[in-house]
């Protein structure tokens, strides 16, 4: 992984208006798990908390991002979908939104490369949270990702 390839998902977050409007930036990735940020002052609601579509937002994107890094890595041209997915809002947070997301399941690559390899699409289920600042989390996602490998250019 190098910067560049951070770099190329950040401009790809940036040329879509809406996650502008988020001010969302990638904050790091460990290999595993991709973290995003975005301020609350871009995100907040009129209770002065971080607005629930926002941080629906930064996890469906930690999401996204974490499986176009996988895909890219392993040199598959794919669009990616979120199929479905379920949110919880546990507690309020009045901080900066930190999402994280990884795979839901140890080894999910695995099989989720195979499948886009024979048969030019593949499915995963990935997980991401926006904790509190004391650690406890205020939201939750889990859904299931499709990727679809784009024909090769003639």
């Amino acid at each position: 992984m190098t910067h560049d390839t951070l770099a190329h998902l950040d401009a790809h977050y940036q040329g879509m208006p809406p996650v502008r409007a988020l001010q969302l930036t990638v904050e790091s990735f460990d290999g595993e798990r991709l973290r995003l940020r975005a301020p609350l002052a871009a995100n907040v609601n009129d209770k002065g908390c971080a607005f629930g579509g926002s941080l629906a937002s930064l996890m469906t994107l930690a999401c996204w991002g974490r499986v176009w890094l996988e895909l890219d890595a392993a040199g598959l041209d794919c669009d990616i979908y979120v199929a479905d997915s379920r949110i919880r809002y546990l507690a309020p947070l009045y901080g900066d939104l930190h999402a994280e997301a990884a795979p839901s399941i140890d080894g999910a690559w695995r099989d989720f490369l195979a499948a886009i390899r024979s048969r030019g699409r593949g499915r995963i289920e990935m997980t991401a949270r926006i904790d509190l600042p004391d650690g406890r989390p205020a939201a939750t996602f889990d859904a299931r990702f499709a990727a679809l490998l784009r024909p090769a250019a003639a």
